[in-house]
């Protein structure tokens, strides 16, 4: 029998597991746009270290390895901007992605007061826009990336969970 994801929070240990984890995992972001500029792919070690001390860090665990994390603040409008929702190429499509945005949302809604949930993914990342409709985001407007990656900005009011993901 094989072992389970858990999700949980991050802690300082989980850092550099995350860092790795995502410059892996967005590498395919990447060569969707012809760019390899973008944020996560150029964020550093430490940087990711503040982001896990300071705002709400979720990881999916399969034993000891991080495979999927997610990262989520409060803005200055009140609603909780998530990103960097990642998880390991060997297991996406199994509902990791779900369960890890439900722990931000959760963590977000009951510990920060967040009344609505913010995310932004690149125009071309088809699956993403997959998983975040499927969850019960909805588009609500465009940006242009500190990147130049054209995103899609998509929202959703804070207890609004899909049956289903």
């Amino acid at each position: 029998m094989g072992m389970s994801v858990t999700i949980s929070e991050a802690t300082d240990q989980d850092a550099e597991q995350i860092f790795r984890l995502q410059y892996l995992c967005f590498q395919s972001e990447a060569a969707l746009y012809g760019n390899y500029r973008i944020d996560p792919l150029v964020q550093t070690l430490d940087s990711v270290r503040a982001e896990v001390a300071e705002d709400c860090v979720f990881v999916a665990r399969l034993g000891e390895e991080v495979v999927g994390s997610v990262r989520g603040t409060i803005t200055e409008d009140g609603a909780a901007a998530i990103g960097k929702l990642c998880v390991h190429p060997r297991l996406q499509g199994h509902g990791i992605g779900a369960r890890l945005l439900r722990a931000a949302e959760s963590a977000l809604a009951d510990q920060r007061g967040a009344k609505r949930f913010r995310l932004h993914t690149g125009h071309r990342s088809e699956s993403n826009l997959n998983l975040y409709r499927k969850v019960g985001y909805e588009t609500v407007g465009t940006s242009q990336g500190a990147d130049g990656v054209p995103m899609i900005v998509l929202e959703k009011q804070a207890g609004r969970y899909a049956a289903t993901a």
